[in-house]
C-alpha cells in the first residue's frame, strides 16, 4: 500500500500528475523544470521518536526512508541491504559522529562531522546511497533482457567542489551507468579536482568547463530539458535536485539530535553552511516530521542570496559570483530553495494552506520571473512563514579565517581542532546566534561540518601557518588524500559554457565507454 508521503509531484506543476519514488529518483528533474517533492510530509509521534533515539545510524536511516518509499517499490529487506551497503564505506561506526562541547560547556557548540565517507565530504552520506539506488533499479529492470533492450543511465551533474567526487565514488564501476561531472575550471580546490580526475573506472568522465558553477548548473538543467537528448541517453541526476539526496540527509538531523539530548527534553538549533540549500532542507523535513528543532540557521558566505532573501523578500541573482574561501558555497542561485518555496507558497498563499495545484502555479510564476527579469519578490507572508523555521547569517572571508584561528586556539574537546572554511562559516554564524540568545544554558547548537579541512589547504594554511608547530601534512592531510597527487589525471576540457559543446563531449565519451 502506497501512503501519501510516498508519492511525488513537481514544484512547478499545476496538475495532479504524480510520480513514484523510482520515477522521481531516476528522472531527477521534472519535465516542467521543477523539482520532485513529497507534498505530504509524514509525522512522527513522540513515542516513535523515543524508540528511534536508541537506534544505530543505519537502522534509523531505514526507518526514515521507509516512510518515503513504498514497500511495493523496494521491499523492506532490499532497502535494509541498500542502507547497510551504503554506509559500510564510512570510516566511523557512527557514520556521522558528533563532537560534543567543542569550546566547553558554556557555549554548547557541538560539531556534526559529516566527512567520514569515501571522499571526506558530507555529500557521501547521500551519494553512496544514491549510487546503490541507481544500480538496484537498473539491475531489476534489466534482469533477463538482451543488451539491446537494457536501460542504461547517463548521469550528468555539476559541482562546485564536493558533489562531483562524491557522485563519482558513489557510481564508479556501477553496471549500465555512466557518469559525467561538470566543474568550473580553476574554481575548485586541487584535492577536489584530483579526487574526481584520478578515478580510473571507465564509466566516469569529468568535464572541466571554462566558466562558473552556475554556468555548469545551467547546462545540466538545459540537458534535462532537452527531450531528444534525454530520451536517447536516459539522463539521471545526482545533484541535490535529486530527491533521494535530501531523503538520505534527513537521517543525521535525527541522529545528532538524539546524541546531543540523550533523550532529555532540551532545545536544539542547527546551523548549516548553505549554498544550494539541500543540506539544510533535509533539516526542514526533519522538523516538519516532528523532530523538536528550535530553529534552522542558514550560514552563507559572501554569495548571500539566501540571507538577502530572508531579510528583503527579494530573490535576485547577483551580477557575478564572488570567489571566496568556501568555494562549494559560491553559488548565485540555490537550486533546492525552490522546494521550500513550494511548501511556503502552499501554506501561506493558498486556500486553507492545502492547495497543491495553486502552489505549483505560484512557484512556476516566480521562476519564470527569475528567468526573464532576474528576480522575483514574494508576499510578506512568505518571509513571515520562513522565519518560523529559519534564521540566517552572512560570513565574510576575513571572519572565516578568524574563526579557523579562534577554534584552533580555544577548542577544548579536542584541543587544536581544525575547521575547513565551510564549517568555519557555520561556526562563526553559530557564535553570533549564541550571542543573540544570551547564552541560554538549556539550548544546544549543532553546527554541521561539511568537509574535511584537508580539502581546502589554501584557506586552512592561510589561517594556521603562523602558529608554531603547525604542519598541514602532519596535522591535516590524511594519507589517502596525500597519494592523489601521484596518480594519473583524466579529464576533458570544454572551452566555454555551451550546451552543445557539452552534449558533444558526452556523446564522444559514451562511444569510448561502449555505452
Amino acid at each position: 500500500m502506497v501512503t501519501p508521503s510516498q508519492v511525488y509531484r513537481s514544484t512547478r506543476s499545476d496538475s495532479t500528475e504524480t510520480r513514484s519514488f523510482e520515477e522521481a529518483v531516476l528522472q531527477g528533474l521534472a519535465t516542467d523544470g521543477g523539482l520532485f517533492i513529497p507534498p505530504t510530509i509524514p509525522h512522527v509521534s513522540a513515542e516513535t521518536l523515543k524508540q528511534w533515539s536508541k537506534l544505530s545510524f543505519q537502522d534509523l536511516a531505514f526507518e526514515i526512508m521507509s516512510l518515503y518509499i513504498a514497500r511495493d517499490e523496494i521491499p523492506s529487506e532490499d532497502l535494509k541491504a541498500l542502507v547497510d551497503r551504503s554506509y559500510s564505506t564510512f570510516r566511523s561506526k557512527d557514520v556521522t559522529p558528533l563532537v560534543k562541547n567543542l569550546t566547553g560547556s558554556k557555549e554548547n557548540i557541538h560539531i556534526l562531522e559529516l566527512f567520514h565517507g569515501p571522499t571526506y565530504a558530507f555529500k557521501d552520506v547521500a551519494l553512496q546511497f544514491v549510487g546503490n539506488l541507481f544500480e538496484y533499479f537498473l539491475q531489476r529492470f534489466n534482469q533477463g533482457k538482451q543488451d539491446s533492450e537494457k536501460k542504461k543511465l547517463t548521469v550528468v551533474g555539476a559541482t562546485s567542489g564536493d558533489t562531483g567526487s562524491a557522485a563519482i565514488y558513489g557510481l564508479r564501476g556501477k553496471k549500465d551507468v555512466s557518469v559525467f561531472i561538470l566543474y568550473p575550471t580553476g574554481r575548485i580546490s586541487p584535492i577536489q579536482e584530483e579526487q574526481m580526475t584520478t578515478v580510473p573506472d571507465k564509466n566516469v568522465q569529468t568535464l572541466s568547463v571554462n566558466g562558473t558553477f552556475d554556468n555548469c548548473q545551467d547546462i545540466v538543467k538545459a540537458i534535462f530539458g532537452d527531450k531528444d537528448f534525454n530520451s536517447g541517453h536516459h539522463v539521471g541526476a545526482v545533484n541535490s535536485i535529486n530527491w533521494a539526496r535530501i531523503l538520505a540527509q534527513i537521517t543525521y538531523y535525527f541522529y545528532s539530535y538524539f546524541q546531543v539530548t540523550d533523550g532529555k527534553d532540551e532545545k536544539v538549533k542547527f546551523v548549516v553552511p548553505s549554498g544550494n540549500f539541500g543540506d539544510i532542507l533535509a533539516g526542514y523535513f526533519a522538523k516538519k516530521m516532528g523532530l523538536p528543532i528550535e530553529k534552522l540557521v542558514i550560514a552563507t558566505n559572501e554569495n548571500d542570496i539566501l540571507d538577502r532573501f530572508l531579510k528583503s523578500g527579494t530573490y535576485e541573482r547577483s551580477d557575478a559570483v564572488a570567489a571566496t574561501l568556501s568555494p562549494a558555497m559560491d553559488i548565485l542561485i540555490s537550486s533546492n530553495f525552490e522546494r521550500l518555496l513550494w511548501f511556503l507558497a502552499r501554506e501561506n498563499l493558498t486556500a486553507n494552506g492545502s492547495d497543491d495545484l495553486k502552489a505549483g502555479e505560484i512557484v512556476n510564476n516566480w521562476f519564470h520571473q527569475l528567468k526573464t527579469a532576474g528576480k522575483f519578490i514574494v508576499d510578506p507572508k512568505i518571509i513571515a512563514g520562513a522565519s518560523v523555521d529559519f534564521a540566517s547569517e552572512r560570513v565574510s572571508n576575513e571572519e572565516t579565517i578568524s574563526t579557523i584561528k579562534d577554534i584552533y586556539q580555544n577548542s577544548e574537546n579536542p584541543k587544536k581542532y581544525i575547521l575547513d572554511p565551510h564549517t568555519a562559516v557555520g561556526v562563526c554564524a553559530t557564535k553570533r546566534v549564541i550571542a543573540k540568545d544570551s547564552n541560554d544554558a538549556n539550548l544546544h547548537y549543532i553546527s554541521l561540518s561539511t568537509a574535511h579541512p584537508a580539502k581546502f589547504a589554501d584557506a586552512v594554511n592561510k589561517a594556521l601557518s603562523e602558529f608554531e608547530g603547525y604542519s598541514f601534512e602532519k596535522d591535516v592531510l590524511p594519507a589517502e588524500l596525500k597519494k592523489l597527487s601521484t596518480l594519473e589525471k583524466r579529464l576533458k576540457f570544454v572551452e566555454k559554457p555551451d550546451i552543445e559543446l557539452v552534449k558533444n563531449a558526452i556523446e564522444e565519451e559514451l562511444v569510448k565507454m561502449g555505452l
